[in-house]
């Protein structure tokens, strides 16, 4: 995707970049799976009502065809039970997943082959224009962590930021985490992937090029509550969004109970 970095309602404050420090310290948070680079248990986010995301519920990385044989044997051992690949068909052919053909993996992506890349817009409008263009293949994302056997889930994309914060943001939602943590949370993929990032922005020889994917890589908590603020200003929130998609509040109640501890 490319676009120009968004700047978003300043509906956040300096103490959401605080809470995103306070979040990565919780325990179990980072995963340490050779060599997947932004893995992380959502387990510990606190709900409003006083509950939190139950550990080995709910896990988020970047692609894991990067795993090393130590790091896919690191995944059976955390007892996940489903590995949702987001990406289209074909980047999963030029970098298949090594859990590809096994029951573990159950390829759901958010965006149809033909689906532009929106390159012309800000990261957060990328997100919106996505999520406006498909409700249903994102309803059947987050259907996937719902009805996924007892166990873990891991929901992927590429780099674990985009679709793969889109996804994890609205499953948070519904399970009842407040949007400055769901924010604050998206925001700490940036310090995981900059090394990736910089590497990336190195090899990238057209100046106008590499300017547009420097605007992509930020992760400011203000990308992800511009994203959830469209939810609910476009379609009245999460939930009406997804039930558009057929996720029903049915099924929402399954996730909540899955989730949340």
């Amino acid at each position: 995707m490319a676009g120009t970095a968004a700047h978003g309602p300043q509906n956040s404050s300096s103490g959401d970049v605080k809470v995103a420090v306070d979040l990565d310290g919780l325990p179990s948070r980072h995963l340490d799976w050779p060599d997947c680079r932004n893995a992380r248990d959502l387990g510990g986010l606190p709900t409003g009502d006083g509950r939190a995301i139950r550990h080995r519920a709910l896990i988020r990385t970047d692609s894991p065809h990067r795993l090393t044989e130590q790091g896919v044997a690191a995944v059976h051992a955390y007892g996940v039970s489903r590995v949702i690949d987001l990406r289209r068909d074909v980047e999963c052919e030029r970098a298949p997943s090594p859990f590809a053909g096994t029951p573990l993996h159950c390829h759901v992506p958010v965006q149809n082959p033909a689906d532009p890349d929106h390159e012309w817009l800000t990261l957060a409008e990328i997100y919106t224009a996505m999520l406006d263009l498909r409700p249903k293949l994102f309803a059947t994302a987050v259907a996937a962590i719902a009805d996924a056997p007892p166990g873990g889930v891991v929901v992927h994309c590429a780099g674990g930021k985009d679709r793969t914060g889109m996804v994890v943001a609205m499953a948070l939602h519904l399970a009842g985490v407040e949007t400055a943590t769901i924010a604050a949370d998206y925001a700490l993929t940036e310090g995981r992937l900059a090394e990736e990032n910089a590497a990336t922005l190195a090899a990238i020889s057209d100046p106008r090029v590499r300017e547009i994917m420097r605007g992509l890589q930020p992760t400011p908590p203000e990308v992800m509550l511009t994203t959830l603020d469209h939810l609910d200003s476009r379609y009245g929130g999460v939930a009406s969004y997804l039930e558009r998609g057929g996720f029903g509040a049915d099924r929402a109640q399954v996730l909540r109970d899955r989730l949340v501890g």
